[in-house]
């Protein structure tokens, strides 16, 4: 589980890093219409980097009690975010 969370805040970082440059060099635009308005601002990094730190310590929490729902659920989102990820990634490629 931890190794999972890792990677969840690991790649929900890298999102953030990667949607800040795209965004301010033109070449995508959030498609979280509630972080649009933020993005391109340094609140834009502290809100995704808290957010990721508030999700895994909640996953933490109901890995105490429900280890399997934990794990399924942060699995889910640790794929998700990969694909975002590189979904981002493959912009600096074209």
């Amino acid at each position: 589980m931890k190794f999972l969370l890792g990677l969840l805040i690991v790649f929900e970082i890298l999102d953030g890093v990667l949607t800040h440059i795209l965004v301010r060099d033109g070449l995508a635009r959030e498609g979280n219409p509630f972080l649009m308005p933020l993005v391109g601002e340094t609140n834009f990094l502290i809100i995704k980097v808290v957010g990721v730190l508030l999700a895994a310590l909640i996953l933490w929490d109901i890995y105490q009690r429900w280890p399997r729902v934990a794990l399924a659920t942060t699995g889910f989102f640790v794929t998700v975010y990969a694909a975002i990820v590189l979904w981002n990634a493959s912009f600096f490629l074209a």
